[in-house]
């Protein structure tokens, strides 16, 4: 099988879906992408792994990021695609597969684009941060990700996301004292003690705060709880795990400091943070590429890699087909219209 670039979008999109990619296992996808792109004269082609990156050198004033992910989360008996209405289902319809085959089609379009473009189909992002690919070409070629903007086709309903929020875990843990639970007054409910913390989350007021013209919205909320060691025993130990997701205007140090204030007088134990990412809409490359797909940008609620490019003084944002709601999801899918919105914005944008 080879993959059409230049055919029907959806039956390329089709294609794309119905290649099975789990992640660590995006090989035979990322094998079809190579040669598809190796087979256009105007693209310089790199395979690092599973990932493939494309680019133009055309020595334009200006450079352009597009990336996005060739993996899936686990099958869940929805392949092969299907067609219902105007909505292709199957897993990776939603994340992201509509945005790598928009992606592979403008690749193959834009030979002569008006800005340099990067083209990054990448492997491993559904599962630990530290096994996704982009972490080790950042840190081995971050060249390969230099640019003046980038676009990550993260499902976004074919609108603009700009940046995304920070993210980090941490957990609260309350001591007691073990004892026979028909004893209970010869110990103490570690459990019991938890309730202080939670009634300070439960009170917990999320700021919202402006950042380059959009409107985050933070949260902190538990999302785990343990302690106990049987039925007939009083616990002497509980942990609450909680998630603070924050505006990009933190850093992680402020994010953490923020934490602490939140539980002041308990010790926190942080598991794991990401930075969140500036839109950086303010430029006038972000403004043309606003004005080319139309409509207001919003905030991304969430953690997406538009932080990783951040991170490297490329401002970001997310923009591709499909309901994000909807990714992950036994029944998920992406409207036709969406793919055709998205590949005649960038080439808008691009041609």
């Amino acid at each position: 099988m080879s993959l059409d670039l230049t055919g029907d979008l959806v039956a390329l999109f089709r294609q794309v879906v119905d290649v099975e990619s789990v992640s660590g296992d995006e090989r035979a996808l990322a094998d079809l992408v190579e040669a598809s792109l190796r087979a256009l004269p105007h693209l310089h082609v790199i395979r690092d792994g599973d990932t493939v990156v494309a680019r133009t050198s055309l020595d334009r004033a200006e450079r352009v990021v597009v990336a996005g992910h060739l993996d899936t989360v686990p099958v869940a008996n929805n392949l092969p695609s299907r067609v219902e209405g105007d909505l292709v289902y199957g897993r990776g319809t939603s994340d992201m597969k509509g945005g790598v085959a928009v992606a592979l089609a403008c690749a193959a379009r834009l030979d002569a684009p008006n800005r340099d473009i990067t083209w990054i189909f990448y492997d491993h992002e559904e599962v630990a941060a530290e096994d996704n690919s982009l972490t080790r070409i950042a840190r081995e070629h971050p060249e390969w990700l230099a640019g003046d903007f980038a676009v990550l086709m993260e499902p976004t309903s074919a609108r603009v996301e700009g940046g995304c929020q920070g993210t980090l875990r941490f957990t609260v843990s309350t001591a007691g004292t073990a004892a026979h639970s028909a004893r209970a007054w010869l110990g103490h409910n570690a459990i019991h003690d938890a309730a202080e913390p939670l009634a300070r989350l439960a009170a917990y007021q999320p700021r919202q705060v402006e950042v380059d013209g959009l409107t985050y919205r933070e949260g902190l909320n538990a999302v785990g709880i343990t302690g106990g060691i049987a039925g007939n025993v009083i616990p002497d130990a509980c942990t609450i795990t909680v998630n603070f997701r924050f505006a990009p205007d933190r850093d992680e140090a402020d994010a953490k400091a923020h934490c602490r204030q939140v539980f002041s007088g308990y010790e926190l134990d942080f598991i794991d943070v990401a930075a969140g990412a500036r839109p950086g809409l303010d430029r006038p490359i972000a403004r043309e590429f606003l004005a080319a797909v139309g409509g207001q940008a919003g905030p991304k609620y969430g953690w997406t890699d538009v932080a990783r490019f951040s991170s490297l003084g490329v401002p970001a944002v997310n923009f591709g087909p499909a309901d994000p709601g909807k990714a992950h999801a036994d029944d998920e899918c992406c409207p036709v219209a969406d793919l055709y919105l998205c590949r005649d914005a960038l080439l808008r944008w691009l041609a």
